[in-house]
């Protein structure tokens, strides 16, 4: 088998394993147009108060929120991605049977993970942002090649997101758990994504800072993209950067991790 089918074959394993729980998922769909409805009449009564905050009008701060839940866990915002398995595979020992394979660990991993933000886009995030899109006024554009751009900055959003991921699981090869680990990137996912609040409405300095750190790749880009905020060169520009540092970085860890062989039970 070639490498691109190998790893077009493990994608569909891990879009095939997210599609077995229908449960799960469905109260996934639930939770996410629950709290986007709190969402967008807490950005409404802030939008009432602040017209035009961060640029948006109410219309494009609608949009925004339903986004956010499109890709909250497309894009495993808080974590529970991919990255969660190879944490516990690493903590047991399992992950030399990884190593083993004649294949490559990190296309392996994130082979799986886009697998699985595939199906948590069309299983978990469709349905709440067509809820948003019929029951609330929202910015979309008309044309389709507004959409492509979109999805391109999706993707590169999906490199990004996992990259920040790999890099933190393999720390687990050092600290031997990684429930400290997780705990951080939940905080850093939810607060520096924008899936709060919008990042170009933090101020000063603070504003500055997390517009330039990768999670603005996630939520904030794509929105912008979508809603013409920003061009979309400029944003595949920022993205792709952060893709190939923390891809780059992944692979660098991984090779001091490979040789420090050092896992718990292994």
């Amino acid at each position: 088998m070639g490498a691109g089918r190998l790893y077009t074959a493990v994608a569909a394993g891990g879009f095939r394993r997210y599609a077995t729980y229908r449960a799960a998922t469905a109260a996934g769909v639930f939770t996410n147009t629950a709290f986007g409805i709190i969402l967008v009449y807490t950005y409404l009564a802030l939008w009432d108060e602040k017209p035009h905050l961060g640029g948006y009008d109410q219309a494009q701060a609608v949009t925004y929120v339903w986004l956010g839940q499109c890709l909250y866990a497309t894009l495993a915002i808080q974590g529970g991605g991919a990255e969660k398995d190879l944490m516990e595979r690493i903590r047991t020992g399992e992950i030399a049977i990884d190593l083993y394979r004649p294949a490559d660990l990190q296309l392996w991993w994130l082979s799986i993970d886009l697998g699985r933000s595939l199906f948590q886009m069309l299983g978990r995030g469709v349905i709440p942002f067509v809820f948003g899109a019929v029951f609330f006024p929202m910015a979309l554009p008309t044309d389709a090649a507004a959409w492509a751009a979109f999805l391109v900055a999706l993707l590169l959003a999906t490199l990004v997101s996992f990259g920040i991921r790999y890099l933190v699981a393999l720390s687990v090869f050092w600290l031997m758990d990684g429930m400290g680990v997780s705990q951080v990137l939940a905080i850093t996912g939810i607060f520096f994504s924008g899936m709060t609040l919008p990042l170009n409405v933090f101020p000063g300095g603070l504003g500055e800072v997390v517009r330039v750190l990768p999670w603005a790749a996630l939520i904030q880009l794509p929105a912008d993209v979508l809603m013409g905020e920003t061009a979309p060169l400029g944003a595949y520009a920022f993205q792709g950067a952060w893709a190939v540092a923390l891809l780059a970085a992944g692979r660098l860890l991984q090779t001091a991790a490979t040789r420090r062989v050092v896992v718990q039970g292994g």
